[in-house]
This record gives structure tokens, C-alpha cells and sequence, in this order.
């Protein structure tokens, strides 16, 4: 269950119109806090990623499937989605904190999330990763 203080966050930038992505950063971020304040492990920082993406769909971020995944992904994304305000049995969700908890916290170091960030931007391609530079030089420039 997220915080109350992350759907907050993610409402206000639904009403701000940003996108379901920034809207769903918010839960992936509170996911990197448990697992750096020891609440649990991860395997990598790619599932500590998924679990906030996870999250963000239970919680009604209109946050699509990947384009270029796994069919197990699509299907676990189209689940969570439809699941969306539906609670979890106590068995299962007790059973997914304590398999959580016997993984390691390094998922979480900033090395670690460098590591993830540069290989998500690789694999999008030069034009991605140009239109993303030139948005973010637009935007600093507005916020200066």
C-alpha cells in the first residue's frame, strides 16, 4: 500500500497535467526510500523500478504496458492495472514482503540507478536521448 503522502504528490501533478510517467515517478521514488531505509531489498534496481510502475497502476496512474518487453511483463502491467483499487489477500501479500525482505538493499545505490538509467537510455535510441536533452534544456530555461 502506497503512502498517503505519494498518491498526494501524484495527484498534484495529474491536476498539473504532467505525464502518467511523472505521475508514477512519485511511487518508484518512495519504492528507492523503502529499499534504501532497509524496509526491504530488491534484486536490482530494475525490479525496484517495477514494483513503484506496479504500484502507480494499482493506484490508477494510467501508465502504459512497454512497447519493447517481455510478454510475462505486459501481462503482470495489464494485471496490475486491473486490479486497480482491488485489495490482495493477506497470504499473497505476506508473501511477496518476505521474499522482498531477503533481498539485497544495493538495488537502491545511486551507482546502481546510474547503472539502470544509462542502459533504459541506450537502449531508446539517439533521437530519444536528444529530444529528452533539448526538453530538459527547455524547461531549465523556463524555471530560471
Amino acid at each position: 500500500m502506497p503512502e498517503k503522502r505519494t498518491i498526494q504528490r501524484a495527484r498534484k501533478d495529474k491536476r498539473e497535467g504532467k505525464s502518467a510517467s511523472t505521475q508514477a515517478g512519485e511511487f518508484v521514488h518512495e519504492e528507492i526510500e523503502h529499499v534504501r531505509e532497509g524496509k526491504h531489498g530488491a534484486r536490482s534496481a530494475k525490479q525496484a523500478i517495477a514494483i513503484g510502475l506496479s504500484k502507480a497502476r494499482r493506484a490508477g496512474v494510467k501508465v502504459g504496458t512497454p512497447k519493447r518487453a517481455k510478454a510475462s511483463t505486459k501481462k503482470s502491467a495489464r494485471s496490475a492495472s486491473s486490479r486497480a483499487g482491488k485489495k490482495v489477500s493477506p497470504r499473497r501479500s505476506r508473501a511477496t514482503s518476505e521474499a522482498l525482505e531477503r533481498e539485497p538493499r544495493a538495488a537502491a545505490s545511486h551507482t546502481a540507478l546510474a547503472r539502470q538509467a544509462k542502459a533504459s537510455a541506450r537502449s531508446r535510441g539517439k533521437t530519444a536521448r536528444s529530444k529528452a536533452a533539448k526538453k530538459a534544456a527547455r524547461t531549465r530555461r523556463r524555471e530560471g
